[in-house]
């Protein structure tokens, strides 16, 4: 069989939702294109430029929604906030914040916190890309999970060497899945999608991370064996591919997860232009119960080009070297 190639881009959750029916939903009596073994083929270019928060705000609580009005009028100002060609960069959760807001005029990476990609981002109805519970909200860590988030989660800084940044700072891989924020959920990270009858790639733009996934049935790693995005097999369900994770390694990281990770992924092709994209999470020992996120991502005709993160590790050359500042000015 021929190999071709698909290019899926990463977008916000919150974002795909919101632009409207047509992409959650599809077209009526739309069949998806199959392969010769009679397959959907999601092989393609997809874009996640979603401008919708991880989580529902707190003054959206009883909301799962926004009307259409609604969500013109928050297009509306993130276009007048981010094209006045001072605000190029934002988070989408920046661009959601600035957006709600009365600001009019918003200077972009000064004025955001982990300002990162060039701001293109789509709004949609949904409030939140979590869509179990039904509140919006990631169910509350265990104090295990939140001991971890806590040792993991230190921005930039730097203690004795590079080892003791995280994968994702130290550009080994942006981790499984990416939900919000920097690079994987964020506008204009691509991911290349190669399917054949029996195997699956997903190769991401950020760090070139390539995971390819066995669709022949066979079992899962054992126990003993762990990887950092952990092993995973896929399976058709009806129209929709579904792959589960496990066998996480303790050195990975989502949300405070990372040994008793268990990731299930969804992919179904809802329209010539759209694919919807669902991560259902579990693992009692990081969170009080199971949840799950999803957000539609959008067909794009461009090739997936490199992100070399730090390029000959001249930026991690440059985080060090600031390290050993901060110790001679703190007197370490």
């Amino acid at each position: 069989m021929r190999l071709r190639t698909v290019v899926v881009l990463s977008l916000p959750l919150w974002m795909l939702a919101l632009a409207g029916p047509a992409l959650a939903q599809g077209r009526d009596g739309w069949e998806p294109p199959r392969l010769a073994d009679g397959r959907p083929d999601l092989q393609g270019v997809w874009l996640s430029n979603t401008a919708a928060p991880v989580e529902r705000p707190a003054d959206l609580a009883d909301r799962a929604e926004f009307t259409d009005e609604e969500v013109a009028e928050l297009q509306a100002r993130a276009e007048r906030i981010f094209a006045n060609g001072r605000s190029a960069f934002t988070t989408p959760e920046g661009a959601f914040r600035a957006s709600r807001s009365d600001i009019d005029v918003f200077e972009g990476a000064s004025s955001t916190s982990s300002s990162i990609g060039m701001v293109d981002l789509q709004f949609i109805n949904r409030t939140s890309l979590v869509v179990e519970p039904s509140d919006g909200r990631i169910p509350a860590m265990t104090d295990a999970g939140r001991a971890r988030a806590r040792a993991v989660d230190v921005g930039w800084e730097l203690k004795t060497g590079p080892e003791d940044l995280n994968s994702f700072h130290r550009c080994v891989t942006t981790g499984v899945p990416r939900l919000g924020g920097n690079f994987g959920a964020g506008p204009y990270t691509f991911y290349q999608l190669i399917q054949t009858a029996d195997h699956v790639a997903f190769i991401s733009e950020a760090f070139h991370d390539a995971r390819v996934i066995p669709l022949d049935g066979r079992p899962q790693l054992p126990e003993s064996v762990r990887q950092w995005n952990g092993s995973s097999r896929g399976r058709w369900d009806g129209d929709t591919l579904v792959v589960e994770s496990t066998n996480f390694s303790s050195d990975s990281y989502f949300r405070g997860s990372a040994e008793g990770l268990r990731l299930i992924e969804r992919f179904t092709r809802t329209g010539p232009d759209t694919l919807r994209y669902r991560i259902e999470v579990r693992d009692p020992s990081t969170w009080a119960s199971a949840w799950a996120a999803e957000f539609p991502l959008v067909r794009r005709e461009q090739p997936l080009y490199e992100f070399a993160c730090h390029e000959g590790n001249i930026s991690m050359e440059g985080m060090l070297r600031t390290a050993r500042l901060e110790d001679r000015q703190l007197g370490r």
